[in-house]
């Protein structure tokens, strides 16, 4: 039996929901399906916001035959056997779209091995990654692609789809519980689906606690080396910056109930203690160490408590960007005029004079720079 997700898995536009931008009715990629003149493209998003169910659609739409690898678990080899099929759709006057689902997984030999048969108009591919492609697709790969970017599903549009699968599967679900369900699904319509899945063989009568039982921990997604990693880090530091403490509180427990490593949250009070606070505090710099090593020390879950006591800590202390912004200033200089000569007098030497004796000790150029001001 095939899991709700799959066997509700939306087979036109009309019933996909979900991603204005990249398939609204004047998007452009609406249009190129349409006139069945799509390009090689990259969909890259969270997970279940529809990646694999639009290059479905895209094929049920089009005259393109379709192929479908998973990079997880095929390589080179099956790669060629799709070529061969792909190529003799190509003398047929046939186009083939392949699509690969987790295509960062694909090393760089194995992603090269894509670009001569896209060039030749042998396969137009639709890669789905997770990952951010600028960091995890090749270079000349991705200049071949165009990069549609999808969001996570706003609660309503989980909504819609849970209600959809209601009424398909005839499931009776109490309002409250779907409201639920949408919230917890964190923007993944299979998440979605494969809880009210569940809970519908728990009683067909669902209500919250059958949601709850369902689902039991909310999995937050959480992309280490991705966007969501990147975007939540810096929404911390910039309010601990602000000294807004209840977003710093927030952010900094949404990142550790998703999974993050504490000691990387450490390290960034690390640094945020110099670059942030700097002169204003120079205790700050020994509080973020001390956090960093009680989470050594202690490990999650404990040490929550200590990081919790280092974001607020530097929450409330006045800011100073003095030394951070020294140090560029400096750097523009080195950078500027390289290898500036020294002053004899502060050089490795031996010196018979007092070192008080002399007023300068910057190279000539720069003499008169005040870098911390």
């Amino acid at each position: 039996m095939k899991p709700l997700a799959e066997e509700l898995r939306p087979k036109s536009i009309e019933d996909f929901v979900g991603q204005e931008e990249i398939l609204g009715k004047n998007s452009l990629l609406r249009k190129a399906i349409k006139e069945d003149n799509v390009p090689s493209m990259i969909f890259y998003g969270p997970p279940g916001t529809g990646k694999t169910t639009l290059a479905k659609i895209i094929a049920n739409k089009t005259e393109y035959h379709f192929e479908e690898l998973s990079a997880v678990n095929s390589g080179i080899k099956d790669f060629k056997i799709i070529i061969e099929r792909a190529e003799l759709n190509k003398r047929l006057n046939e186009k083939t779209i392949l699509f690969i689902d987790e295509i960062h997984r694909w090393n760089k030999k194995q992603q090269d091995a894509l670009l001569p048969y896209i060039e030749n108009g042998t396969i137009v591919l639709i890669g789905a990654t997770t990952e951010n492609p600028s960091f995890e697709v090749n270079a000349a790969l991705l200049s071949r692609c165009r990069v549609f970017v999808f969001e996570k599903l706003e609660e309503k549009e989980i909504e819609k789809i849970i209600k959809r699968a209601v009424l398909k599967k005839d499931i009776k679900i109490k309002n409250k519980a779907i409201k639920i369900l949408s919230q917890i699904s964190n923007g993944d319509a299979r998440v979605a689906l494969n809880i009210l899945d569940y809970a519908s063989s728990l009683n067909k009568n669902i209500e919250e606690k059958e949601i709850k039982e369902a689902f039991q921990k909310q999995n937050l997604y959480y992309d280490k080396h991705g966007k969501e990693h990147h975007d939540l880090i810096s929404a911390l530091i910039k309010s601990m910056r602000a000294g807004e403490e209840d977003a710093a509180i927030y952010y900094l427990v949404r990142m550790l109930e998703a999974g993050e490593d504490p000691l990387y949250i450490a390290r960034r009070l690390i640094v945020f203690a110099s670059e942030d606070i700097g002169l204003q505090n120079s205790l700050a710099l020994n509080q973020a160490v001390n956090v960093f090593h009680a989470c050594h020390f202690i490990g999650m879950p404990e040490c929550r408590l200590n990081l919790i006591q280092g974001v607020v800590y530097m929450c409330k202390n006045k800011k100073s960007r003095k030394l951070y912004e020294a140090y560029e200033k400096a750097k523009e200089d080195v950078s500027m005029y390289g290898n500036l000569k020294i002053p004899l007098h502060i050089r490795n030497i031996k010196s018979f004079e007092k070192d008080n004796d002399y007023k300068e000790f910057l190279p000539q150029k720069v003499k008169n720079k005040k870098y911390l001001s």
